[in-house]
């Protein structure tokens, strides 16, 4: 039986299922997360922090989203009869400003959380909290700048895609056949 070519490379050059591989990778993430936060002592750590916060924007952003843009670049050229996005280097900037973005953002609030769970279980040897609530939200200033600049970044990625789509769009015509271009295999 003869071999199928291999196309591992296209791991490396394909910016779409760049997107999709990254998607993939969160999804895993977020679902191995999720049951770990259930153990009773990671749950007493993490409850009320910006821990839970990065677990769900893990999952929005980092799976939900990715592998929507990545469909939205599959799809898109084929519905208006293209051959592929108007910029294939503006899909892998997208790729890499949102995959560090993300990355970035949940970083952040992930150490925030556990550096909150940590401060709020904190007591003096008479029983007192160690830190007050306005201490914990100041000790969080650096981590919020941290998750702004990956918002900003990942935002960023978006308006690049939104650019990109409405450069492929103004160029095709929509396809009212029945039958949609299939992708072109290098």
């Amino acid at each position: 039986m003869p071999c199928r070519p291999c196309v591992w490379h296209k791991l490396r050059t394909d910016p779409i299922l760049k997107f999709l591989i990254v998607a993939l990778s969160f999804y895993g993430k977020s679902t191995i997360e999720g049951p770990m936060k259930s153990v009773k002592t990671v749950n007493a750590l993490s409850h009320y922090t910006e821990w839970n916060i990065a677990h769900v924007h893990s999952g929005a952003l980092g799976w939900v989203a990715m592998i929507t843009i990545g469909s939205m670049y599959y799809l898109i050229p084929r519905l208006f009869g293209r051959e592929e996005m108007y910029s294939t280097r503006l899909i892998n900037v997208h790729f890499w400003w949102s995959t560090i973005g993300v990355v970035l953002y949940i970083a952040a609030m992930w150490i925030a959380g556990v550096a909150q769970g940590l401060m709020w279980r904190a007591t003096n040897d008479d029983g007192t909290l160690t830190y007050s609530f306005a201490q914990s939200v100041s000790a969080m200033y650096p981590f919020y700048y941290v998750r702004l600049i990956g918002g900003t970044m990942f935002f960023a990625g978006m308006l690049l895609m939104a650019y990109n789509m409405w450069k492929t769009i103004a160029a095709g015509k929509a396809v009212n056949d029945a039958r949609i271009p299939e992708a072109v295999h290098a």
